[in-house]
């Protein structure tokens, strides 16, 4: 850690407070009352090189709002690295990168169920990294930092939360990897929660075991403890005061009328299959609203959001009493049922790949789109510099689910849902070696009701195989839930919306016949045991299985031929020393090239050239045009046809290669006596020639009568 050369005089006179314990291998500090000074609170956490400020601000009244507003941002700094941007026009940090904004989300999802229901001031976190240690990521010590910020603002957070991000290296779990454990590690795994239990899984995997993905539950909890009880003792130093705060919550009075309502018009009469429910739901909320208008008279007009959150809240309680009591799910499926499915590949007859995806009135329609690699997204954030060859977007607008929305940019559920169905694929792509292709993977939610992730997941992994990719295994997904009371609880496969609004837990899970690929889950009460959550793994085993199966009816494997509207890319290998001679000076060379051939060519610095483009016969061109340029003369080869390039008084000059201009002395130029090689040649003539050797001086050195020798005794011999 580097050493603190000055000191930091407090304008209001506090005295700097400082907790370090030691967390997995180093010290962990907090830090209070070094920076700043006007925010409700600020944290300053350190961990080995790497220093990210967490700070908290609370708003002093209610929002008169239907839903907390708490904003968690992640923000990357590129000096932290000791970077700029690499972008050529701007560099300031502008809007949070995709990594950014899916760190924030995996910050918030731990911490948002911890806050009371009906909580409403506003709430803002940032958390924002300013020293960037390069050997292991800095996720986990944000996410310290925003808790431990939230710690001292005296709002009622039932913290401390901490989380890890782990991995495994040889069979061993690991915190804090650095790049090059991360890159042969088997399992990605963020774990986050509270002392007693588990709040936020989010997982990528090479195909691995539920039973390793539970170990690393348990083994995350466990190591994670430390920054929990370092929270508390920062917090007990600090003693914030308590914050003033109300609860808006629905009126007990109203409630208990709407319950009363309602009591008989629930339970059976709309345990239907979507979407007959949900008509049977919103008929029976306008009738409730004309009753009740009629009843309270005029002052209903303000009072009707509160009676309209009541009724909601009304069907949440039948949908788990439905559940708990009776054990029969809201459109009557059994507890491990899963709803109808339907699957079809190649509707759009252009795309490289399609699929449509349906489950219940969930539904995904997939695009998958080839391009060569040059086509690749250039990723360029505080810690990462690279490209990316597979990217899935996921697009979900407000006819999905019925509303009237304007269109706009994705938020940061449509970048985490894509995200989800992305990871999901990962482990199974081929390596750029196999399939030298950019992949560009496009869901369409066409309907809504339910884990649409997932169905981005399923309809991705059915498009890929229709565009002829070659997967190395199929990818299907599932979403979990979860009810719980006391030390009870019923698992559910296949959520659907009512089940996810009223339940504990939405748990999301993909992988192939042989293990997970992915993992998310999200609790809604204040953590989970590991034991909960393994049973919740081992039954989306179970669904995934199924699912999986469908989806092999429709397509069994990847197709053998890709679309005739695809790319095609082919690669050759040459020695790096030649790169120059086929980019040519100023790029005349495969300028000269792909114009002429019609081409796309892309050339690593390693010496691997594709050539793309939906000709073959173009293709073969340019690579037997590249070949030239690199090819090296071979002593002992014949090269028919090639042309004079100059005559002298001592023989000729003939090119054999691209570059490459041998000497014919006249006394290799014919059996019989040559007086002057004019005679024989002249400037423009093809021909055949011989090398005969290649001196200490680099020259060639060619022959015409033993080249016209030796394919006289092949023919003769023939």
């Amino acid at each position: 850690m580097t050493e603190i050369t000055t000191k930091t005089i407090n304008p209001y006179g506090k005295g700097l407070i400082v907790c370090e314990t030691e967390f997995c291998g180093r010290p962990l500090t907090l830090e209070v009352n070094r920076v700043g000074f006007r925010t409700t609170a600020s944290v300053l956490v350190r961990y080995g090189d790497t220093v990210v400020l967490g700070t908290a601000m609370v708003g002093s009244k209610p929002i008169q709002l239907d839903y907390f507003p708490l904003s968690i941002d992640y923000e990357e700094k590129f000096y932290a690295a000791g970077k700029i941007s690499g972008s050529r026009f701007i560099k300031r940090e502008g809007r949070p990168s995709d990594e950014a904004i899916l760190i924030g989300r995996l910050i918030d999802r731990p911490i948002r169920p911890l806050f009371p229901k009906g909580y409403r001031q506003e709430v803002q976190v940032v958390a924002s990294v300013l020293s960037l240690d390069p050997s292991f990521r800095p996720d986990a010590i944000a996410m310290i930092a925003a808790s431990a910020a939230l710690m001292l603002t005296g709002t009622p957070f039932d913290g401390p939360v901490a989380g890890l991000r782990i991995g495994r290296v040889n069979g061993e779990y690991k915190a804090f990897l650095t790049p090059e454990e991360r890159d042969v590690s088997d399992l990605d795994l963020v774990v986050a929660g509270i002392g007693s239990g588990i709040t936020m899984v989010e997982a990528g995997a090479n195909e691995v075991s539920e039973e390793v993905v539970v170990g690393g539950l348990e083994w995350a909890h466990k190591m994670y403890q430390p920054a929990i009880e370092l929270q508390k003792e920062l917090a007990a130093k600090v003693a914030p005061a308590t914050q003033e705060y109300e609860l808006v919550l629905p009126d007990e009075e109203k409630q208990k009328a709407v319950d009363a309502w309602v009591k008989d018009k629930l339970g059976e009469g709309v345990r239907k299959p979507y979407p007959e429910r949900n008509e049977l739901i919103n008929q029976l909320r306008w009738d409730f609203h004309e009753v009740m208008a009629k009843k309270v008279g005029d002052e209903y007009v303000a009072l009707r959001d509160e009676y309209d959150e009541a009724f909601t809240m009304a069907v949440h309680k039948d949908v788990r009493r439905g559940i708990i009591e009776d054990g029969v799910r809201p459109d009557g499926r059994k507890l491990d049922e899963i709803r109808p499915l339907s699957s079809e590949v190649g509707l759009l007859p252009r795309a490289h790949g399609s699929s449509l995806f349906t489950r219940g009135m969930t539904q995904g329609m997939n695009i998958v789109t080839l391009a060569p690699l040059s086509y690749a997204q250039l990723v360029d954030t505080m810690e990462i510099s690279g490209e990316r060859r597979y990217m899935h977007h996921y697009n979900a607008p407000g006819f999905t689910v019925g509303e009237v929305r304007r269109l706009g940019s994705p938020g940061r559920r449509e970048i985490g849902h894509g995200y989800l169905a992305e990871r999901a694929l990962t482990a199974v792509l081929p390596s750029e070696a196999e399939f030298p292709y950019t992949i560009r993977s496009v869901t369409e939610i066409m309907s809504q009701n339910g884990s649409t992730s997932m169905a981005a997941t399923c309809s991705s992994c059915l498009a890929l195989m229709d565009a002829g990719v070659p997967l190395k295994a199929p990818v299907s997904g599932i979403a979990m839930g979860l009810m719980t009371e006391g030390d009870k609880y019923w698992v559910l496969s296949d959520i659907a919306d009512a089940e996810d609004f009223a339940g504990d837990m939405d748990f999301k899970v993909t992988g192939t016949s042989k293990g997970i690929t992915a993992l998310q889950m999200d609790m809604k009460v204040h953590g989970l045991p590991v034991t909960t959550l393994a049973a919740a793994i081992a039954q989306g085993k179970e669904g995934r299985a199924e699912i999986l199966a469908h989806m092999l009816t429709t397509l069994a494997e990847p197709r053998k031929e890709m679309s005739p509207y695809a790319p095609r890319v082919e690669s050759i290998t040459i020695n790096p020393d030649k790169i120059r001679e086929i980019i040519g000076k100023g790029g005349e060379t495969i300028q000269k090239i792909t114009g002429e051939t019609g081409t796309e060519i892309d050339i690593k610095d390693d010496g691997t050239v594709m050539i793309a483009s939906p000709d073959k016969a173009k293709i073969d061109a340019a690579i037997a045009w590249i070949q030239s340029i690199v090819e090296e003369p071979e002593v002992g080869r014949i090269y028919v046809d090639k042309p004079v390039v100059s005559v002298l008084d001592f023989g000729a000059f003939v090119q054999i290669l691209p570059g490459k201009d041998g000497l014919v002395h006249v006394s290799e130029m014919s059996e019989e006596r040559v007086a002057k090689p004019s005679d024989v040649v002249k400037e423009g003539d093809l021909v055949t020639v011989k090398l005969v050797a290649i001196d200490d001086r680099g020259r060639l050195q060619l022959s015409m009568k033993a080249a016209k020798r030796e394919l006289e005794d092949k023919n003769g011999k023939a």
